[in-house]
Order: C-alpha cells, then sequence, then structure tokens
C-alpha cells in the first residue's frame, strides 16, 4: 500500500469512474486498476462495485475513503507547511538571549525580518546568562542563542559576529570626564567600579584581562548589575564607574553618550565578542538562519572573525 494507491482510490471513489481518474492522470485506465487491486489485494476484501455508469465503494471501501481521505489531507497540509518552512515562507523562529540584546543588536533586524517574512513567528526567550543560554538551547527546541562568547561548549556551535570596545562610563561631574580615555591606573583608582556579575562570561573575560594588566585580584567592585543597561544607570545615578562594551544603541544619535555621562575608551582591554550558539549550523532551519543572516548584516559594530 503506498500513498499513491490511496490517493489514485480516493480520486476513483469521487469520480466514480476508472476512465475519468485515468484522463486527470494522464494515464491508462488499467494503471488506475492496478492501484485499486493492490489495496484490495492488501487489506483482503473488495473495495469497489462496477455499475453500468462506474463504480462505488463497497462498505468496506467506504471505510478506507474516509479514513483515507482525512489522512490525506493532513498530509497534504503537512507537505505544504513543509514547503514552506523549506522556501522560508512561514513557521517559526525561536531565540534565546540576555535582556537586553534585543534592543541593542537586533531591533532593525526584526522589523527588516518582519518586513520579508510577514507569516514568520519570531519567539525571544530571555536569560540572564551565557550559561543559561546553552541550557535553553540543550533543553528546548529553540533555534539560536545570542551569547557574549567565551569558552566553547561541548554539542554548541559558536558564530562570532561583532566586536565591542569596552569604555568607563562616568558621570559628567566626574574628574574623569574631562580625560579622553581611561586605563589601568583609572581602573586601580575607582573605588567603586560596577562590573558584570562573578561567574558571567563578560566576567571571566574582564578578569583576565585585568589579571594581564597585573591587576590580579581584579579592581574593587562596589555594585555587580545583571545586564549593561542597568549598570549604565547606575553610573548615572552616581553610583560607580560603569565597565560596558560600547554597545550598539547606548549612545544618542549623532554618536553621543547618555544624557549626563562620558564614555571613556578603554583600549588597555581586549574587545568583547558577541554572536551566535547553535546546536548545529548545518541543521537550522532555511528561516533561523536567514534571521541570523538579517541580524549580522544589520548588526553595527566592528565584524568579529571566527578563531
Amino acid at each position: 500500500m503506498t500513498l499513491d494507491d490511496l490517493r489514485v482510490f480516493v480520486a476513483v471513489c469521487r469520480a466514480g469512474s476508472l476512465s475519468a481518474v485515468a484522463r486527470e492522470l494522464s494515464c491508462t485506465q488499467s494503471a488506475v486498476s492496478q492501484h485499486v487491486k493492490r489495496l484490495e489485494k492488501e487489506v483482503g476484501i473488495g473495495l469497489l462495485e462496477r455499475h453500468a455508469r462506474g463504480v462505488v465503494p463497497t462498505p468496506a471501501g467506504r471505510i478506507l475513503r474516509a479514513a483515507a481521505a482525512d489522512g490525506l489531507g493532513s498530509l497534504d497540509h503537512a507537505l505544504r507547511r513543509l514547503g514552506d518552512l523549506a522556501r522560508g515562507e512561514s513557521g517559526s523562529v525561536r531565540v534565546t538571549t540576555g535582556a537586553t540584546s534585543v534592543r541593542h543588536f537586533m531591533a532593525a533586524a526584526i522589523v527588516e525580518f518582519r518586513r520579508t517574512h510577514p507569516q514568520v513567528s519570531l519567539e525571544f526567550q530571555t536569560v540572564s546568562s551565557s550559561r543559561s543560554c546553552f541550557e535553553a538551547l540543550a533543553a528546548h527546541d529553540l533555534d539560536l542563542a545570542w551569547i557574549t562568547m567565551g569558552a566553547p561548549e561541548r554539542g554548541i556551535e559558536l558564530r562570532p559576529v561583532v566586536e565591542l570596545p569596552w569604555v568607563l562610563a562616568v558621570r559628567d561631574d566626574d574628574d574623569l570626564a574631562a580625560s579622553s580615555l581611561a586605563g589601568p591606573e583609572n581602573l586601580r583608582a575607582s573605588a567603586q567600579l560596577i562590573l558584570p556579575p562573578e561567574h558571567s562570561t563578560s566576567r571571566a573575560h574582564l578578569d583576565d584581562s585585568f589579571a594581564g594588566l597585573g591587576l590580579a585580584n581584579g579592581p574593587a567592585s562596589g555594585t555587580g548589575i545583571a545586564d549593561w543597561d542597568t549598570a549604565v544607570h547606575l553610573a548615572a545615578l552616581g553610583l560607580g564607574h560603569a565597565v560596558v562594551p560600547d554597545l550598539p544603541g547606548l549612545r544618542r544619535p549623532g554618536g553621543d553618550p547618555p544624557a549626563g555621562l562620558t564614555l571613556l575608551p578603554l583600549p588597555c582591554l581586549p574587545p568583547l565578542q558577541v554572536g551566535w550558539a547553535v546546536r548545529r549550523w548545518s541543521a537550522l532551519s532555511p528561516l533561523a538562519r536567514a534571521f541570523a543572516d538579517t541580524v549580522n548584516h544589520s548588526c553595527p559594530g566592528r565584524r568579529a572573525t571566527e578563531s
């Protein structure tokens, strides 16, 4: 029993004629009859009754026709949906990322992707760390994770997209605000640094950089934060100096820093890489790949190179 056998049988029941179906399929009446005979041999009972004006299904034929018609309808619908997915016309893309990543890295891409893929559902799952992104990829039916690049995880493929230089966010009325940049001595002297939480990927990146600058134990951290926007806000409130990446969207139009703040470059710190993590790039759906490419092309910042 094949799908073609069932399709032909349902068509014969609908048309009430072997010859009409043969004309519809551009084949011989004998070929149509062979499909029906193959089904009858497999189920062990007659499925059609021949009459002068054509054929009608037997009681057994009516049972098979009803089941086959329902099943083929669902299958045809599924095949159409699969075709849409293969062509990138409908479906969903599921992304996991940190709280502020959508605003800083994906806003323009989401608008563009929605314009070019109006039937596609975009779903975002917010997590608090790259580690949580890896766990979400492993545990859920998610396509992509936008993360801070760190040590490779087993079973996860990484694709860096952009590199972000570090800046020190200080209030305009701070003594440092008159400087053109900040260096290790400023990090060492700062009594209240606002840093990412311990055990986060970005904190590990900073701690390695601090060690390379001779700040063996790292500079003093007065305040820990969970996202970069909070760090900048706390710096504006005067709670300390925030060490943050120069994020897309952090500055106002024209490149000006946020109101009330000065952003001092920290060239002593290697840039932070951010980008995609997936289980396997080769297994990504066309839609997920299209969304990742849209983000890659629209994301401002210096292009990262894969290590």
